[in-house]
């Protein structure tokens, strides 16, 4: 009596590492949740009560340090006071180091603490937890502050950009506002300092916009246009992907691809598709995370980017992503650029743009530093290189072959389509799967198929030539 079917008293259950560990990953989801929507109504309010034209950047600096502080404690414990450390060995650096080499030592030692935080906390504390852990912050936090190095660098290098970027230091207040404000301490996104400050203070919407009238230029009113729609716009993606993420993702888990019942029964094809589905119901949480984060800084009054053509409002300065972009996406290219994009412009400012020897492997290195010490994250950069690369050759080998009509273009887009889902499927597994056991399982289990593929690839290559060769001689005979 009073025993479970398995012999367990209720309350021995409850105690059960597996089961205290679920609850608390659990409760880490729902602290995140509650906080990005407080944080939402605090946005609201910060843009109608503490509008720059009602207040000093000071007291919107103090406030905005305030509540991101304040989210922080209540989320991640003492273990935000890294956020602080991390924070204020960085400004000291940027204080006391030269300028020439400012930003080369703040990137090191920026970098480096988040890999001791993330080096601790996987191998120390508990490997495999829950993502959304106190060094998630410190990863925007890092990019926030080498980004700031790099552009106070370039600032007073160069005279060209002193305009256009910073090229002063910070206060203290201004640097930790800019890194550990209540809009993007959970989530991010990044953001340049210059536009945080231009926010700040109010003048983002104050761009000089002339019109001809009569033949002369007219400056135009200054008009601020209400985020009202964009962010309820976003507040539905957010609740459409939640849904879907939470109806799905325990129905396809990616693991299952790896099971041993399933690859030796179900067909190559079978496999295949079911890995695409399984990262179809995946992405809905990062879609939720980041769009939840774009609309939180919209509330704001942050985020606007100019006018459309017909005159509506663009709110996505810093938006993190393009859903149907990413769904639809023909190449590896344009799925990597419409992902994660502050990442990516993050990565090519201060990586790509200025390694001097194979920026593309740089790149997608420090990314991988950047993510973790998780062994699949390093799998999975090592094998975006090579995606990279054959996506490169084949862009420039095969389409030109398929832009003679627009059926042959849209065959192509078609195919590509399809391969470009197969190939982020194939390369994001190990960073789905973290542990190096199961990544080269997958890679074991799909190889044989791929080497099928690698070599009949110059039989394919050939076969597009005289299919398209084909249908331009029909299309030459069919107007003759």
């Amino acid at each position: 009596m009073g025993q479970t079917l398995t012999g367990m008293k209720p309350i021995e259950w409850t105690l059960r590492p597996a089961f205290l560990l679920s609850f608390v990953h659990l409760s880490m989801q729902v602290n995140f949740v509650a906080c990005q929507l407080f944080a939402l109504l605090m946005a609201v309010w910060f843009r109608i009560y503490l509008h720059p034209d009602k207040t000093s950047p000071f007291i919107r600096h103090f406030v905005a340090t305030l509540l991101g502080f304040y989210l922080a404690l209540f989320c991640f414990g003492w273990y935000s006071l890294h956020f602080l450390v991390q924070s204020g060995l960085s400004y000291g650096v940027m204080i006391f180091a030269s300028l020439e080499h400012m930003h080369k030592y703040c990137f090191i030692v920026t970098l480096g603490y988040l890999i001791c935080c993330q080096i601790t906390r996987v191998y120390v504390f508990d490997y495999g937890m829950y993502s959304a852990d106190f060094t998630g912050p410190m990863m925007v936090i890092t990019q926030k502050i080498t980004s700031m190095a790099f552009e106070i660098h370039d600032g007073k290098k160069s005279v060209m950009f002193i305009f256009s970027l910073t090229h002063r230091m910070p206060s203290l207040l201004e640097y930790l506002s800019y890194n550990c404000n209540f809009m993007g301490i959970l989530a991010g996104p990044t953001c340049s300092y210059k536009e945080y400050t231009a926010f700040i203070e109010g003048t983002s919407y104050q761009q000089l916009q002339l019109k001809n009238v009569d033949g002369k230029d007219v400056k135009l009113i200054k008009t601020e246009p209400s985020p009202k729609n964009a962010v309820i716009s976003k507040l539905c993606t957010c609740a459409i992907c939640l849904v879907i993420y939470l109806s799905l993702y325990k129905l396809l888990p990616v693991d299952y691809s790896i099971n041993d019942s399933f690859v030796s029964s179900a067909p190559f094809y079978l496999q295949v598709t079911y890995l695409y589905l399984a990262m179809l119901a995946l992405r809905p949480k990062y879609y939720f995370v980041w769009t939840l984060a774009d609309a939180i800084n919209n509330a704001a009054g942050f985020g606007f980017n100019g006018y459309n053509k017909d005159g509506s409002p663009r709110w996505d300065l810093i938006s993190n992503l393009r859903i149907l972009d990413i769904e639809f996406a023909t190449s590896f290219k344009l799925f990597l650029d419409n992902w994660n994009i502050q990442t990516a412009h993050w990565l090519k400012r201060v990586c790509y743009e200025r390694c001097p020897v194979n920026p593309t492997a740089a790149t997608f290195l420090l990314s991988a530093m950047w993510h973790g010490v998780y062994p699949g994250y390093y799998l999975t950069f090592v094998t975006g290189i090579g995606m990279t690369m054959a996506a490169r050759a084949v862009r420039h080998n095969i389409r030109p072959y398929f832009l003679a009509s627009d059926l042959s273009k849209f065959i192509y887009d078609v195919l590509t389509w399809v391969c470009t889902q197969v190939a982020i499927c194939y390369t994001v597994v190990p960073f789905v799967l973290l542990a190096v056991g199961p990544s080269l399982k997958f890679y074991r289990y799909v190889l044989i198929h791929h080497l099928i593929l690698i070599s009949r690839y110059s039989s394919v290559v050939l076969l597009c030539r005289i299919i398209v060769a084909q249908m331009i001689h029909m299309e030459s005979l069919l107007i003759v």
